[in-house]
């Protein structure tokens, strides 16, 4: 997702040092005590303008969720949707999510969600797709054992790769959903891309795995 660049963004993660947490290493294996509570904490990789954690947190208001972005401005974006809600159950990282097991301990999260990432199409880029053997392996380290990794894109190709790359990596698949919204899932919480896209008409592909020694 591209924005333009907010020359104040420094400044706005600055004063919100309580929302978007700085040095994010620090916290490895103590992220319930940043919260407060020692509920469940799930990850959005890609947060996107934050609509997606907005609505997550407030269906699930036991649980802790941290969205991750490397993109600055993108980050701002999202903090400043999550101030305008009263849930107090989310934290963003203005990180790179190559650095996962930098920032969370073995065994500290218990999903991952995967939402719309970018396909990177051409294939000397596959390694930057977010579900690429080696961010698989970051994912795997960092989940409970029964931990779950949800992937939701509109990308057909990316979704057909990511398939290959979990069964690869030995994932078990739990869900393989090829139109999203023609069953009508009514704990589905859309991102901005995905109202946009299936206002358009497209398929929404939704897959949930976990690893296979869970």
């Amino acid at each position: 997702m591209r924005q333009r660049n907010k020359p104040w963004a420094d400044t706005f993660l600055q004063e919100n040092k309580h929302l978007v947490i700085p040095e994010a290493q620090q916290h490895k294996g103590n992220w319930n005590k940043v919260f407060g509570n020692n509920n469940p904490i799930h990850i959005e990789i890609g947060t996107g303008k934050g609509q997606f954690l907005v609505g997550m947190a407030e269906q699930y208001p036991n649980i802790n969720f941290i969205g991750i972005e490397l993109a600055k401005s993108i980050v701002v974006t999202a903090a400043q949707k999550i101030m305008e809600s009263p849930q107090q159950n989310i934290l963003l990282l203005n990180e790179n999510a190559a650095n996962l097991r930098e920032i969370f301990a073995d065994g500290e999260i218990a999903c991952i969600y995967l939402n719309f990432s970018d396909p990177w199409p051409k294939t000397r880029h596959a390694k930057r797709r977010l579900t690429y053997y080696s961010f698989l392996e970051h994912y795997e380290k960092v989940l409970t054992p029964d931990g779950e990794l949800v992937f939701k894109t509109d990308n057909q190709g990316l979704f057909e790769y990511s398939l290959v790359s979990f069964s690869h990596f030995g994932l078990k698949l739990k869900e393989v959903n090829l139109d999203l919204h023609a069953v009508e899932d009514p704990t589905n919480v859309m991102t901005e891309y995905e109202e946009k896209f299936s206002a358009k008409g497209q398929r929404i592909y939704r897959c949930r795995a976990h690893f296979s020694q869970n």
